[in-house]
């Protein structure tokens, strides 16, 4: 074969063309515990089939108990790491996570604003360990410049409810379709909250739009306290979207996903439990033994064609 850069350059146009897997850029900040952030995109994405265009936001300063504080890029710099790569790679799915600041808010809407027919994906995390006052601001800027760009917000019930319905007075909490109703005021279209009380044993999670419950699903209370459980979802919601899944059966395989994830989950260090989004990686061992007692071995919850939504699962 010709090393000459003309013949170089035709292999690697082949390649391209020749390639499948679709690509997804995730803005979010680096988790050194492994739990959530960039650590939880690059391994849900990829188990769903995603190449990650892997966007570096900052860092957080934290281990597997709290987050102690986030260092923050400026706005070029992750304004410069997207354009680059999206001058050279089609994109078909967004996911946007904690980017630290406004200002690289707005770097990102003004990024995401010129791929319009490109879905976002959009997680809130809890922000509970951050100042009082960059909270509010965060949030403001980020229903502003975010929100009206989101195709899908994803986040716990408690989460949302204190961000888009701050001064609810019902006595009872509300419900999929009034938080869907809450995020449709900022041009959201969909809703993914997870962590309804549904029972002592059980919590549902819900994709709604401000006219319906469009999917539910109940879920077994696990004992132990999981970090990066969020970004997880989200992820693997954001690779599925774009890979092609419609809205609902996408949802679904996220949120089986996400459980088996947190079944297979393990406590690294000294505080919470961690997702192990690469389960399926490890079923080899649990397969042979199968296979040698004569049991078919089950697929891999990524591969499978049907994720009924309302069965009870841990």
């Amino acid at each position: 074969m010709s090393d000459s850069p003309e013949s170089g350059a035709t292999n690697l146009s082949l390649s391209a063309a020749e390639a499948t897997l679709p690509c997804a850029m995730v803005f979010n900040a680096n988790d050194p515990s492994g739990a959530g952030g960039l650590s939880a995109d690059l391994t849900a994405m990829s188990s769903a089939s995603a190449h990650v265009l892997a966007v570096v936001t900052g860092s957080y300063v934290r281990d597997t108990t709290e987050i102690h504080d986030h260092v923050a890029f400026d706005e070029e710099a992750v304004a410069d790491q997207a354009r680059c790569a999206l001058e050279d790679m089609p994109v078909q799915a967004f996911k946007v996570g904690f980017v630290g600041t406004p200002e690289n808010l707005s770097a990102i809407a003004e990024i995401t604003s010129d791929y319009s027919e490109t879905p976002v994906i959009a997680y809130m995390p809890d922000l509970s360990w951050w100042d009082e006052l960059a909270i509010e601001t965060y949030l403001d800027a980020f229903a502003e410049l975010l929100l009206p760009q989101t195709t899908v917000l994803v986040g716990n019930h408690s989460t949302l409810c204190r961000w888009l319905l701050p001064e609810w007075e019902g006595d009872r909490p509300p419900n999929a379709r009034e938080v869907a109703r809450a995020a449709a005021v900022h041009g959201v279209p969909y809703t993914l909250v997870t962590g309804f009380n549904a029972a002592d044993q059980y919590l549902e999670s819900h994709l709604a739009s401000p006219e319906s419950v469009l999917a539910s699903a109940r879920y077994e209370r696990f004992e132990a306290t999981f970090s990066g459980a969020g970004d997880t979802l989200s992820a693997a919601l954001c690779a599925l979207i774009a890979g092609g899944n419609d809205l609902q059966t996408a949802c679904a395989e996220a949120l089986t996903y996400l459980d088996q994830c947190l079944n297979a989950g393990f406590q690294p260090g000294m505080g919470h439990a961690v997702p192990d989004r690469l389960f399926w990686a490890h079923e080899d061992d649990g397969a042979d033994e199968s296979a040698e007692d004569g049991e078919p071995t089950p697929d891999s919850a990524l591969d499978a064609d049907d994720f009924p939504l309302d069965t009870t699962k841990h």
